[in-house]
C-alpha cells in the first residue's frame, strides 16, 4: 500500500487528510502518553495530589515529597551507552569522510539527544539534510510532534510533523520519500506554504522494543513509575506520623483532681510549670511508638526493586560500598548495566544504520562515493575500569608478539578513537619501529 491508497482507505482521499490523521484516537493515546512523561519529568508526581486531611479537628496539610529518581535512572542509562563518543571504524578512506560528517554536523551531540529522547519516551526521529554551507546536518524531530505512517507491512511510507505556536497556529511538515509539503492553518484556513524536493527520503527512526506495537517505542519509565510513586507515598505518610502521632498527651493516673473555676486543671503548657498532684497519683506523657524498622524494610525493598528493573547498579546509586575490586569483579557489578547497554546499543545501531544510508545518498549528489559495507560503529560503555591490570595485559601480550598495534590500541581503556591514534603513531613512526624491532 502507497501513500495515496492509504489516503484514499483511511481518509477517504480528503485534501486535509492529514489533519484527520494527526486527531486520530491511535496518534493522540500516544502524544498524551509522551505528554505524560515530560509533565512526570518536570515534577509533577501523583504525590501532589494527595489531598488534605481533617485532624484533631483542624485542616491538615500532609507531606508530599517528590523523589526524582527517575532523571536519575534514565539519565544513567544514556550515559553508560554514549558518554564516550562512538568509534568509526573501517576502511581508512570511508572513516575519514564519515568523521569529517560527524565533527561538522556535531553528530556526537545528537546522538546523546537522540539516546536520551528514546529511553524517555520509546521513540525519536532525526531528519537529515543539507544546509547552504553544504555541509550535512540533523534535526531531531520531538516525539510529541511526530506522527509516523506505516503501511499493513509495517513499512513507513510517510511522515507528519505537526506543531503548534504560542499564538495557536499549527504547522504541517508531510514528507515523503521525494517531497517535502508545508502547511499552515493561519487565518483559519489550511494553506499550503510550498512543497520542496526531499533528497534524503523519510526521517531516521530510533525505537526501542514495544510488545504491544512494532511501529512504536516504549518508554523506560513505565516499567518503574510505580514504585517511585510508592516509595514517594511511603516517606511521606511516615513524615506526617512523626508530627501527627508523637505529639505527646499527660495522662494522670490516680485520683481526680478537683477542678473549681480552673483551679486543679492540667495546664495546656506544661512547660515551665509545676503540677500538684494527691497523694498515691502519677502524671506521665503517652504518645504513639514508631516502627522504624518496618519503614526501612520496605524502603529497602522498594529501592532494590527499583534498581533491578532498571537495570541500574546499587553501586552508581550509593546504595553498597566498595574497596579495591578487581576487572572481574567490576564487571559483575555493572553486569545488568552491560545487558541494557547492548539491547540499547542494538536500537540506536539500526537507527545508525538508516542515518548512514541517508549520509550516502546525500554525499552521492555531492559527488563523493562512500561505500557503508566498509563503515562500523563501535560504543565504549562508561563502565569503571581497573586501568592498570588491563594495561599490564596488553603490555604483556605486546611483548610475547601475540597482539597487533592496533589491538592494543583498540583494547586501551584511555584511547576512544582508534583510527585517530593510529594516525598519529604513524606521524611519529611509532609503528615502523614497532615492526622493525619485529623483525630484527
Amino acid at each position: 500500500m502507497n501513500l495515496q491508497e492509504y489516503i484514499n482507505i483511511v481518509h477517504d482521499g480528503k485534501a486535509d487528510w492529514f489533519v484527520s490523521e494527526c486527531n486520530s484516537y491511535y496518534h493522540q493515546n500516544r502524544i498524551n502518553k509522551i505528554i505524560d512523561i515530560k509533565e512526570y519529568l518536570s515534577g509533577s508526581h501523583a504525590i501532589l495530589n494527595r489531598p488534605a486531611e481533617m485532624w484533631n479537628g483542624k485542616t491538615f496539610e500532609p507531606r508530599r515529597i517528590v523523589l526524582q529518581y527517575a532523571k536519575t535512572v534514565l539519565n544513567f542509562s544514556t550515559s553508560y551507552l554514549l558518554k564516550n563518543p562512538v568509534t568509526i571504524t573501517g576502511e581508512e578512506s570511508d572513516v575519514k569522510i564519515m568523521k569529517q560528517i560527524y565533527k561538522q554536523g556535531k553528530f556526537n551531540r545528537t546522538d546523546l539527544d537522540i539516546m536520551d529522547k528514546m529511553v524517555k519516551y520509546g521513540a525519536v526521529y532525526e531528519y537529515l539534510f543539507i544546509d547552504k554551507d553544504g555541509k550535512i546536518k540533523s534535526k531531531i524531530i520531538n516525539p510529541e510532534d511526530s506522527y509516523p505512517i506505516y503501511n499493513e507491512q509495517g513499512e513507513m511510507i510517510a511522515f507528519i510533523e505537526q506543531y503548534t505556536t504560542d499564538y495557536n497556529v499549527s504547522y504541517y511538515n508531510i514528507f515523503t520519500e521525494d517531497t517535502v509539503q508545508k502547511w499552515t492553518d493561519a487565518g483559519g484556513d489550511l494553506n499550503l506554504l510550498g512543497e520542496f524536493n526531499n533528497v534524503s527520503g523519510l526521517p531516521v527512526v530510533y525505537k526501542n522494543l514495544n510488545e504491544l506495537d512494532n511501529t512504536d517505542g516504549r518508554s523506560d519509565l513505565e516499567d518503574f513509575v510505580n514504585i517511585i510513586d510508592n516509595m514517594e507515598d511511603l516517606l511521606s505518610k511516615y513524615t506526617d506520623s512523626i508530627y501527627k502521632f508523637l505529639n505527646p498527651i499527660p495522662v494522670v493516673i490516680g485520683q481526680k483532681l478537683n477542678i473549681k473555676n480552673n483551679q486543679g486543671e492540667i495546664p495546656t503548657n506544661l512547660v515551665g510549670i509545676g503540677l500538684n498532684l494527691d497523694d498515691g497519683s502519677d502524671m506521665k506523657f503517652a504518645h504513639g511508638q514508631l516502627d522504624f524498622e518496618s519503614f526501612e524494610s520496605v524502603w529497602k525493598v522498594l529501592k532494590q526493586a527499583l534498581l533491578d528493573i532498571s537495570n541500574t547498579p546499587a553501586v552508581s546509586m550509593n546504595n553498597t560500598d566498595i574497596s579495591n575490586l578487581s576487572e572481574v569483579s567490576i564487571k559483575l557489578l555493572f553486569s545488568l548495566a552491560d545487558i541494557k547497554a547492548g539491547l540499547n546499543e542494538r536500537y540506536i545501531r539500526e537507527g545508525f544504520e538508516q542515518r548512514f544510508e541517508r549520509i550516502e545518498k546525500l554525499l552521492r549528489l555531492q559527488g563523493i562515493e562512500l561505500d557503508l559495507d566498509n563503515l562500523d560503529v563501535v560504543f565504549q560503555y562508561a563502565r569503571p575500569l581497573n586501568e592498570s591490570d588491563i594495561i599490564d595485559n596488553i603490555r604483556t601480550l605486546k611483548e610475547i608478539g601475540v597482539m597487533s598495534l592496533q589491538t592494543a590500541i583498540e583494547n586501551c581503556p584511555m584511547v576512544y578513537d582508534v583510527g585517530n591514534e593510529l594516525e598519529r603513531l604513524g606521524n611519529e613512526g611509532v609503528g615502523k619501529e614497532n615492526e622493525r624491532v619485529k623483525d630484527s
